[in-house]
């Protein structure tokens, strides 16, 4: 029987032991959204770093399993995990990382027991920001998203408003247990309300703008891109997984913000779809709005602090590159956003490169200024107005942007492994998956 590196246990004991060490740090890496393929990679290495070289990882969207065989004439080990539990939080993301690094550097020798006792201080640490911080974070994120589409300074604050309310009513829904599908419906229906109180008043203020930076805080912009992500690496039922749970999140999203716009429609709001065609154009104070949108996105995911700066630049980036070429060169936004997508995956992809790390921390919360608010409040309200192609059809070039999104992300990353030899190919599995054949 084979045995395990770093450790004096006899092989019998050491192989299950060092295999529900892998499931529990592959566990942590897909609970807080990585893809599948990085997953599977942590796997190998942590099963490579004790000497067990013939294992097989297998990596779904609720179901984590591992297969040990020693030789051709033994018989498989094989244990299994099942996911229950997600959430996101990029510090402890990065943790298992270092973890992963310290397990695969011949150099530190972690033992068995010193690596378990590492992965329980990881579990059991708290997140690096308090509620409240998240809380301000959230509205700071709708407040940042109202300025991106053309609102000003009361519609900033009726956004922010809007969206910590929906915050806290989400935060009571999951105390109850209630299922995330509800949670989603319930945080849509602050800020689509607070925008058709401000119609209803007739104050002077764009409540597309109010409702629209809702929804950016809202969109699951996180679970598109690993879901395509996955998808394009061959992962083809983690992909529909992943998928499925954001077709849900988005059904959630419309039924939420489309009963309230439903009532604001019979109560007379004068709530106008063709707004969409006059937002106005201010660079410095979009520009401004990015970062913040993204400062606030960084804080939601619970990043590591010293991270925060650099999404948040790679953010107003994104945002540049995608209004030189929607505003200033004319051209289509589904391009101009798959474009400035790309930069933020290679970006991304360099930020990490020099440390065993992920790149999530550098892209998620960096996508969020191009995430398709707009024309997903637009497509809902047209259809509660009976106009139901027009709203199809905005929401047709909502989903377009979304994936344009996620594959131009995928792209970039791609292209820093083609052209920087991030990573080895021979050691790829996912490049032999997706050929076809």
């Amino acid at each position: 029987v084979e045995h395990a590196r770093h450790d004096d246990e006899t092989g019998l004991v050491a192989v299950p032991r060092v295999l529900d060490l892998t499931l529990r740090i592959g566990e942590l890496l897909l609970a807080g959204g990585e893809g599948a393929e990085d997953v599977e990679g942590a796997m190998f290495a942590v099963c490579r770093s004790y000497g067990l070289d013939r294992c097989e990882p297998t990596v779904t969207f609720t179901l984590l399993s591992i297969s040990h065989q020693p030789s051709l004439v033994d018989d498989p080990v094989t244990a299994s995990r099942t996911v229950r539990r997600r959430g996101t939080d990029y510090t402890r993301l990065a943790a298992v990382y270092q973890l992963v690094d310290d397990l695969s550097d011949d150099e530190t020798h972690l033992s068995l027991e010193e690596a378990y006792r590492r992965l329980a201080e990881i579990r059991r640490n708290r997140h690096p920001y308090p509620t409240w911080v998240l809380n301000a974070a959230s509205g700071l994120l709708a407040g940042s998203a109202s300025v991106l589409v053309g609102g000003g300074a009361l519609v900033f604050v009726a956004a922010a408003l809007g969206a910590m309310l929906g915050d806290r009513l989400a935060w009571k829904c999951a105390d109850r247990g209630l299922p995330e599908f509800y949670q989603f419906t319930v945080a849509a229906m602050p800020p689509a309300a607070i925008g058709v109180a401000l119609t209803l008043a007739h104050a002077d203020v764009k409540a597309s703008a109010v409702i629209t930076g809702g929804l950016f805080a809202l969109l699951p912009g996180r679970a598109l891109v690993a879901g395509v992500q996955d998808g394009l690496t061959g992962f083809y039922i983690t992909a529909a997984a992943r998928l499925l749970e954001v077709l849900y999140f988005f059904t959630a999203i419309v039924i939420g913000v489309l009963v309230v716009l439903y009532f604001g429609v019979q109560l007379g709001a004068g709530l106008n779809p063709d707004a969409a065609l006059v937002l106005s154009e201010r660079p410095l104070w979009q520009i401004a709005a990015s970062l913040g949108l993204s400062l606030a996105f960084a804080v939601l995911l619970q990043q590591e602090r010293s991270t925060v700066l650099l999404v948040t630049l790679n953010g107003g980036v994104a945002w540049v590159v995608y209004g030189a070429m929607a505003y200033a060169g004319g051209i289509s936004p589904v391009a101009s956003t798959a474009a400035a997508a790309g930069l933020v995956g290679l970006f991304g992809q360099l930020l990490a490169r020099y440390q065993f790390a992920s790149a999530l921390p550098y892209i998620t919360a960096a996508i969020g200024p191009l995430l398709p608010g707009s024309a997903t409040y637009f497509g809902l309200l047209a259809i509660a107005q009976n106009e139901v192609d027009a709203g199809l059809v905005s929401l047709s070039k909502a989903v377009a942007l979304a994936m344009a999104i996620a594959i131009g992300v995928n792209l970039g990353a791609e292209i820093s492994r083609l052209f920087l030899r991030i990573g080895s190919a021979e050691k790829r599995r996912a490049a032999k998956r997706t050929r076809g054949f």
